[in-house]
C-alpha cells in the first residue's frame, strides 16, 4: 500500500499558483472564479493529506461566505474522511471536493492538470 505524505514540488506550485488565484478572486468579489480555482487546488491535491484537508477547509469557509448550508454540511463531512483517504491513496482522481458532486465519484481531469500527474 502506497502512503501519500508529502506532495511533489511542482503539484505544490500549482496548488499555490490556483489558490493565490483563488485568494484574488475572492478579494475581486468573483465567486464563481474563486470557486473555479478552489476546485482545481483540490484536484492537484486531493492526493496529499494537508492539501487535501485545506482545500476542503477553504471550500468550508467559502460555504460560510455564501450562507451555502448544503457546502458547508458536506465540507464538514469531507473534512471528517478526506485527510486519511489521502494518506492512504484512496481518492477518487479528478474529483472538484464541492458538496455539488459525489465525493467518491471519479471526474475527468482538466488537461493541464493531468499532464502534471504525469512528470510524477
Amino acid at each position: 500500500m502506497k502512503f501519500n505524505t508529502k506532495i511533489p514540488k511542482h503539484l505544490k506550485q500549482a496548488y499555490n499558483k490556483e489558490l493565490k488565484q483563488y485568494k484574488l478572486c475572492l478579494e475581486n468579489k468573483q465567486f464563481g472564479n474563486a470557486w473555479f480555482h478552489l476546485e482545481r487546488s483540490h484536484i492537484i491535491g486531493q492526493s496529499y493529506p494537508i492539501e487535501h484537508t485545506y482545500s476542503h477547509w477553504l471550500m468550508l469557509k467559502f460555504g460560510f461566505r455564501q450562507k451555502d448550508t448544503k457546502e458547508m454540511l458536506g465540507q464538514i463531512i469531507r473534512l471528517i474522511v478526506g485527510g486519511w483517504k489521502s494518506f492512504i491513496n484512496h481518492v477518487p482522481l479528478g474529483n472538484t471536493g464541492g458538496a455539488n458532486v459525489p465525493p467518491l465519484k471519479r471526474m475527468p481531469i482538466p488537461s493541464d492538470i493531468e499532464k502534471l500527474f504525469k512528470i510524477s
